[in-house]
């Protein structure tokens, strides 16, 4: 890792007014380098086809609203004026997906896909050469530009106001917590660099956040041999 990019992860931070808003929310954080980037190939497809099975055996025959991890995002999103019935924390959104199958996306999506469905747990992945400054959680106050893709063109929204959002010196790089991330910095075909970002609240408990970062951490390491990583927990404050 060079020094420029251990400084940035120890920029990282979540704002007071976020861990007031949930005193024990905790975000694991893994930077990645050397990743080989690419299509869905046979590496992902097991990683995403072993997801799926540990989470159907996770779910049972419970609705996947009612899984305690799901039900406590769900009450996040409450808590700062989102509906999640509409706007759907990322974990649900996938779990949603199973009875179909995962989507298969691309060899980095796929292997950061199947441990957040694994774990259940919100997990994002974006590309790090394309941040400005250093990252953080915070709750919005409407002005930030966030980048995005409406009716199939490019278009700037803004969060509402009270808002929790990922972002960075430009602008929002996730809104509503994990719901949905900018173009700016989504991973690409060329995408060497990332950071990921795995969102965890009660009842999720310490030792299973740092399970899910070290599956990370192995799919990673499945998908590009030459990875290099090093990670970070941001706990309460």
């Amino acid at each position: 890792m060079t020094e420029a990019t251990t400084t940035w992860l120890a920029g990282a931070q979540v704002a007071p007014d976020v861990h007031s808003l949930r005193p024990g929310y905790r975000a694991g954080l893994v930077v990645a380098e050397g990743l080989e980037p690419g299509p869905s190939d046979a590496i992902s497809e097991g990683l995403l086809k072993a997801a799926e099975v540990a989470a159907r055996s996770a779910l049972g025959d419970s609705q996947v609203e009612h899984h305690p991890q799901v039900a406590a995002w769900r009450d996040a999103f409450r808590g700062f004026g989102a509906k999640p019935q509409r706007t759907r924390p990322s974990v649900e959104a996938l779990l949603r997906r199973l009875p179909q199958g995962l989507p298969r996306i691309d060899r980095l999506t796929d292997a950061y896909n199947a441990v957040s469905v694994a774990h259940v747990l919100p997990l994002g992945g974006e590309n790090l050469d394309r941040y400005q400054g250093a990252l953080r959680l915070t709750r919005a106050d409407g002005s930030e530009p966030f980048e995005t893709i409406a009716d199939g063109r490019p278009v700037v929204e803004h969060p509402q106001p009270g808002e929790v959002v990922w972002r960075d010196d430009a602008g929002v790089t996730c809104r509503r917590w994990n719901w949905r991330q900018c173009t700016r910095t989504q991973l690409t075909a060329t995408t060497t660099r990332a950071v990921f970002v795995l969102d965890a609240l009660a009842p999720m408990t310490d030792a299973a956040l740092d399970a899910a970062v070290d599956a990370l951490a192995s799919a990673l390491v499945a998908t590009s041999r030459d990875a290099r990583l090093m990670t970070r927990l941001i706990g309460p404050a």
